[in-house]
């Protein structure tokens, strides 16, 4: 891009947030946990295929097969509503780093790198929730003096953006055409931003639009039959690469937090 054209993105990125400042941080949490909302409601219409999974891999038995699979459709359907209804944010977030923790161990996503690059992304998301729950919590006490920016909020901010980041690293493709070049070059100058904290809303929500088009375009799980293996695999990554978008829509509502060099700006 030319330098008039970055100004033009820029000045439409500004435009963006001032008409949608009062619905993004809705839209973000929305985006946010639709991964965990997808897969409570399958874990009730796949019940015995995903019982018999555990069962079958663990040798764990019927009894705890069953509690498995009912402790994520109650975790994660209940994280949601908690979530949604802004009740007890901070406790359903930390149910749902529960769950995250729990599938990594029993479908091994522990031994794949790049599944488990994204639960750690989908886990920055949260942070960033859970720290956006602190914030809300503070300004019902608004006359009481504040620790102020030493505060644990930036620093969950700053770890949930650089675990936001590991996604589009699972994302780079590493071929010798021009257009994977060019793709890898502006995605890491954009998650570097991101992660440092410099224009980051700007560089945020230029890899929302990005992300954006490619979880549309490589996973259409809807052009899929249902009864396909590959409809439930392109479905998985469609909803999880939905919510690490909600992360990032966070961040372009909230902005990157204190430890960043937006922030650090401010002090020169």
């Amino acid at each position: 891009w030319s330098p008039s054209n970055m100004v033009s993105w820029s000045c439409c990125c500004k435009q963006f947030l001032r008409i949608t400042k009062q619905y993004l941080p809705h839209l973000a949490r929305l985006c946010l946990i639709s991964t965990f909302l997808e897969d409570g409601i399958r874990m009730w219409f796949q019940w015995n295929e995903q019982r018999d999974y555990i069962e079958a891999t663990w040798s764990c038995g019927y009894f705890l097969a069953t509690s498995f699979v009912l402790l994520n459709l109650l975790g994660q359907l209940g994280g949601c509503v908690l979530i949604l209804s802004r009740n007890f944010v901070q406790y359903a977030c930390f149910g749902l780093f529960g769950i995250i923790a729990l599938q990594t161990v029993a479908y091994s996503i522990l031994w794949d790198l790049k599944f488990l690059m994204r639960n750690l992304a989908l886990g920055g998301g949260l942070l960033l929730l859970l720290a956006e729950s602190r914030s809300e919590g503070k300004s019902m006490f608004a006359g009481v003096p504040s620790m102020g920016e030493s505060s644990p909020k930036q620093y969950m901010q700053l770890g949930g953006r650089v675990l936001l980041v590991l996604m589009f690293m699972t994302l780079l493709h590493f071929d010798s055409n021009f257009f994977s070049i060019l793709q890898n070059m502006v995605g890491t100058a954009l998650i570097i931003l991101v992660a440092i904290g410099f224009k980051t809303k700007l560089a945020a929500l230029t890899l929302v639009v990005w992300l954006l088009a490619i979880n549309v375009y490589f996973n259409a799980f809807w052009t899929v039959p249902a009864y396909k293996p590959m409809h439930d695999f392109l479905k998985y990554d469609f909803f999880q690469t939905t919510s690490v978008i909600g992360g990032l829509l966070l961040v372009v509502a909230l902005g990157p937090g204190g430890v960043s060099m937006d922030e650090k700006k401010k002090e020169w």
